[in-house]
C-alpha cells in the first residue's frame, strides 16, 4: 500500500516548524527519522493530512555536555551516534548500550532519538532508558520552551505530554558518577526485532550496599514502567541480599495480557530473569566504577 495524500513542508528553522504546527495542529505529523511514521502511513495507520519534516531544521542533531553533570542530546541525533559518541558511552553508557540494540545498522542511521521518545512505542528501548536514567525533555511550542520529566512524559500506548503544537527539542541525561553501574537486557525472537520486554537497571553503590537504585521495564504495559516496589527492596542492602526478592517484585508488577508474541506468564519470567542479569551487570560495574 501508499499513504493517504498529504502536504509536505520542510522548515529550516525551529520558529518555521513551531509555526507549521500551530496553524495545522492535530492534522499535522513530524517526520524526523521516518522509521515508524513511513511504514505506519504506508499501510494507512496513520494517515496525516500534514507533514512536517525536521530533517532541514538547523541545531537539532548534537550531543555536547551540560553542565558538570548532564549530556544534552539534540532530538534530531541519529541512533548510531548516541551508541557510538564518546561522550555518551563514556559519561552515560546505559543510554549508549541501549541505542546499539535497536533495530539494524541501517534503521539505526535514520532513526532519532527524538522521533523514539515522541513516538511513545512501550517496547522501545529509548523510552525505557530515558525513564530508568530521569531524563528531562525539553519541549518547544507557540508558548516557548518547557521542561517534562520522562516521568510524566510517556502516557499510554503511542501517546505522550507532548501539545499538538509542540516538538521535542532536547533531551538531558545525567552522567555516570563514581561507584554508580548499569545493565541492559531484551528479549526478542531474533536480532533487531522489537523486544518482547527489556529491562534498564541502574545503581548506585555505597560501602557495598544499595545507595540507590533504578529499574526501568519495557514491553509490560501501555508505556514504559519503573519497578519502585524492587527499587525500594534494593536500597540499603548488599545486592546479593535484594537481588531475588527486587526480581519478584518486578516481575509481580507486570500487568500486561498475552498477545501473539508471548503469554502474560511468559512475560513475567522473562522480567525475572532479565532483572536479575541487568541487576549483575549493575554492580559488577559499579565496583569497579569506585
Amino acid at each position: 500500500m501508499k499513504p493517504a495524500g498529504f502536504a509536505y513542508h520542510a522548515p529550516a528553522t525551529l520558529r518555521e516548524a513551531v509555526e507549521l504546527l500551530q496553524r495545522h495542529g492535530e492534522d499535522a505529523k513530524l517526520l524526523a527519522g521516518g522509521q515508524s511514521l513511513v511504514p505506519m502511513m504506508n499501510l494507512r495507520l496513520a494517515q496525516p493530512s500534514v507533514l512536517i519534516d525536521l530533517n532541514r531544521v538547523d541545531g537539532l542533531a548534537y550531543v555536547r555536555p551540560d553542565g558538570d553533570d548532564r549530556i544534552a542530546v539534540g532530538a534530531m541525533t541519529r541512533h548510531d551516534e548516541v551508541a557510538t559518541s564518546d561522550l555518551i558511552r563514556e559519561h552515560c553508557p546505559l543510554l549508549a548500550s541501549a541505542a546499539a540494540r535497536i533495530g539494524y545498522l541501517a534503521i539505526r542511521h535514520r532513526g532519532t532519538l527524538g522521533g523514539s521518545l515522541a513516538h511513545a512505542d512501550p517496547v522501545s528501548e529509548m523510552p525505557c532508558v530515558a525513564l530508568t536514567l530521569d531524563a528531562e525533555l525539553t519541549v518547544i511550542g507557540p508558548a516557548g520552551e518547557r521542561v517534562i520529566p520522562a516521568v510524566d512524559f510517556f502516557q499510554t500506548y503511542f501517546t505522550t505530554s507532548l501539545a499538538p503544537d509542540e516538538l521535542l527539542r532536547e533531551i538531558r541525561f545525567p552522567v555516570t558518577v563514581p561507584g554508580e553501574g548499569w545493565g541492559f537486557h531484551e528479549s526478542a525472537r531474533k536480532v533487531g526485532d522489537f523486544a518482547i520486554v527489556a529491562v534498564a537497571a541502574r545503581l548506585r553503590m555505597v560501602n557495598g550496599e544499595v545507595g540507590e537504585a533504578w529499574l526501568g521495564i519495557a514491553g509490560v504495559s501501555d508505556r514504559p514502567v519503573r519497578a519502585t516496589a524492587a527499587e525500594a527492596a534494593l536500597t540499603g542492602r548488599p545486592l546479593d541480599e535484594g537481588r531475588d526478592e527486587a526480581s519478584e517484585l518486578a516481575a509481580a508488577a507486570v500487568d500486561s495480557e498475552s498477545d501473539i508474541h508471548a503469554s502474560a506468564e511468559f512475560r513475567r519470567r522473562l522480567v525475572r530473569v532479565l532483572t536479575r542479569r541487568a541487576l549483575a551487570d549493575a554492580a559488577s560495574i559499579a565496583e569497579r566504577a569506585t
